[in-house]
């Protein structure tokens, strides 16, 4: 059986201890778009080589730069064709600025299995600490495994964010390069679906697609930029569900809602009609 609730839910996977520096953050960075206008300053600070700006969705890729090889999704009681799965939503809550070099160790438990019918909802939970035991992020993400329902699992609850009933307060235009996911892979993220066209083919897409978190970090990327001023330490966590696809090459637009210490956001593809790209879009600011 692909899916075994009871073998899965609370099961602890094997910690992973990594470390990470200027040179990957900055790599990162250009993956999500920093510093597109090489004579801006501010954007040229996230390729510094010293001490690149940090931005909180880098804790999406600080363990994988060393994957050479596509993901698995083998965990205890889960086994599912890596081709059923996309992203369902990613939410990393940093406990403090992330430094531009370190070292962390990471232990992450599945804290759900939803069954959603035609689907299946796997959800991690996870927490790095550094090197002295002090909690530098809480990450919590799900996947979507299209067919691998109906095993009798509970449904779950839904995690909507409700937005103001008012124009936005800010409208953002994310643009990506042709070669966007290319560039994003380099961080570690080896998922043929983003470079194949035969796979991504055979996976119903005409084209290879962005992967989820290279959009996830841009649209934060972007958001830091042109609300919060650049200051990266101005984000304290940022959350979003996958709701849409986005091709290299295309446009996100972002509406977004200021609500006391949060912005709330939606994120859409300018070139299809505004279809949904990322619902649920929460920037957290610093208590």
């Amino acid at each position: 059986m692909p899916i075994d609730p009871a073998v899965a839910i609370g099961a602890e996977l094997a910690a992973t201890t990594f470390s990470w520096t200027p040179r990957e953050v900055a790599l990162y960075n250009l993956a999500v778009g920093g510093a597109h206008d090489p004579m801006d300053p501010a954007g040229l600070a996230y390729v510094d080589d010293v001490r690149p700006k940090v931005l909180p969705t880098f804790a999406t890729v600080a363990a994988t730069f060393l994957a050479t090889a596509p993901p698995q999704v083998r965990f205890p009681g889960v086994d599912i064709d890596l081709a059923k799965v996309v992203h369902g939503s990613q939410e990393v809550v940093v406990h403090r600025p992330l430094p531009p070099a370190g070292s962390a160790t990471a232990r992450t438990r599945i804290a759900e299995v939803q069954d959603k019918g035609s689907a299946a909802v796997i959800v991690q939970e996870s927490t790095a600490i550094d090197d002295a035991g002090d909690p530098l992020w809480t990450a919590r993400s799900s996947i979507f495994a299209k067919g691998e329902g109906g095993f009798g699992g509970e449904r779950g609850s839904s995690n909507r964010v409700a937005l103001p009933d008012r124009a936005p307060d800010h409208t953002i235009e994310v643009p990506t390069l042709p070669q966007q996911a290319l560039l994003y892979r380099l961080c570690g993220d080896r998922n043929p679906l983003h470079s194949d066209p035969a796979f991504a083919a055979a996976a119903g897409f005409p084209r290879p697609i962005l992967h989820g978190l290279c959009t996830y970090g841009a649209v934060c990327r972007t958001v830091v930029d042109q609300v919060l001023g650049g200051d990266v330490t101005a984000a304290a966590g940022f959350g979003a569900s996958f709701t849409g696809v986005v091709f290299p090459g295309e446009t996100v637009r972002v509406r977004a809602w200021e609500d006391g210490d949060r912005l709330l956001a939606t994120a859409v593809v300018v070139e299809r009609d505004e279809a949904p790209a990322l619902g649920n879009v929460v920037l957290q600011r610093p208590s």
